[in-house]
């Protein structure tokens, strides 16, 4: 038999990430029998995702790193890394801050065909954003073909003179693991200890700056000041956790504040929002943000994030440079009852990830013919 077309997917690590959990909703999706994924992170520590990767037949390598002053060690291991995995035929570089530097050295050393996947439409703050950008420039140039979530990171990772030559690979989910289930809600609200009457506000996002956990805290004040009864429920993991728990307890407000950890079953948690909110200071397009409007949510998203993310009537946009108590109000006047799951209408607007795995299959083909 063929062996299967090898894709080696590269990231910062394979945990439960926006990114992340895109790959692996298509990894789970497609035939495996002709595509196979392998990954590389840039650390050791084993991510929540590897032990599936490699259940479902995926190799997961390691990188060092990159720090700056690493630069040409970087490079050694990158070449070091395709000169012994020439069976690698496709590189889906979904870390773009470095991807100028290790999709030239598969095409030289591995013969691989290699994308550039632009997965946000922002940079760090400080001297890491603009090493970053620094880095991205001529990115387009560098691959055989660029990827973006949306218009917007596509424009902010390739520049907009370079905008036309990229394909929008919209952020599909799994639909039907979304779908709104009133028992799931119950249960899981009982387990967390939210009563019926109580309002709760979710947000699924790891704890970093671009994520504005801070502002919502804020929010979240604002809401009890006219409503006893609200929670904030944040699901998710990262550098910034204590700090915002530190922070909710000097607004006195701790005791309103669920921290839910990062959940492998986070399908569950969006059935227990009454109402989700995405404060960011950048997103490419929020998979979180399809993910609630598949199970009915209502919510408010940043006005920095691109529209191509209201796929359905559901979710408004509003600034975060507005005061939080305009975020409250709107909150509090929402009806969040006679809610509905949203399947079929988020299909439709071409975030399945059945459908997405199908058409990634068949560029996957065709490129690994033009890498022979």
């Amino acid at each position: 038999m063929q062996r299967p077309i090898r894709v080696l997917h590269v990231v910062g690590k394979l945990n439960r990430g926006g990114a992340e959990s895109r790959i692996m909703d298509l990894y789970r999706n497609i035939d495996r029998e002709q595509i196979q994924f392998d990954f590389v992170q840039h650390m050791e520590a084993e991510g929540a995702y590897q032990a599936e990767a490699e259940a479902l037949g995926g190799h997961v390598y390691h990188v060092p790193r990159f720090r700056g002053l690493n630069y040409f060690q970087y490079k050694k291991s990158w070449k070091r890394f395709f000169l012994e995995h020439p069976e690698i035929d496709i590189v889906h570089g979904h870390m773009t801050s470095t991807a100028a530097v290790y999709l030239p050295i598969a095409k030289k050393y591995a013969g691989a065909y290699t994308i550039a996947h632009a997965r946000s439409a922002g940079v760090d703050s400080g001297i890491k954003g603009c090493i970053t950008k620094l880095l991205r420039k001529n990115l387009a140039k560098r691959c055989d073909q660029c990827f973006s979530c949306s218009l917007l990171a596509a424009e902010a990772v390739f520049g907009r003179k370079n905008k036309d030559q990229v394909k929008i690979i919209p952020n599909a989910v799994e639909v039907e693991r979304f779908a709104y289930n009133a028992d799931t809600r119950a249960r899981l609200r009982t387990a967390l200890g939210i009563n019926d009457d109580e309002l709760v506000i979710g947000h699924v996002g790891r704890f970093d700056m671009v994520k504005n956990h801070a502002y919502m805290l804020e929010i979240l004040a604002a809401c009890l000041k006219a409503r006893a009864s609200v929670k904030l429920l944040l699901v998710g993991d990262g550098s910034l956790r204590a700090r915002i728990g530190q922070q909710a307890e000097r607004m006195g407000i701790a005791a309103h504040v669920i921290f839910a950890g990062s959940q492998k079953n986070v399908q569950d948690y969006y059935q227990a929002f009454d109402f989700f909110i995405l404060p960011s200071f950048y997103e490419g397009l929020p998979g979180t943000a399809i993910e609630a409007q598949v199970s009915g949510l209502k919510g408010l998203l940043s006005d920095r994030i691109t529209t191509e993310a209201l796929v359905t009537d559901l979710m408004r946009m509003k600034s975060i440079d507005a005061p939080p108590q305009e975020w409250a109000r709107e909150i509090l006047a929402a009806d969040t009852g006679n809610r509905k799951s949203r399947v079929d209408e988020v299909r439709a607007a071409g975030y399945d990830v059945k459908r997405q795995a199908e058409n990634l299959s068949d560029f996957y083909r065709r490129a690994a013919g033009e890498a022979i």
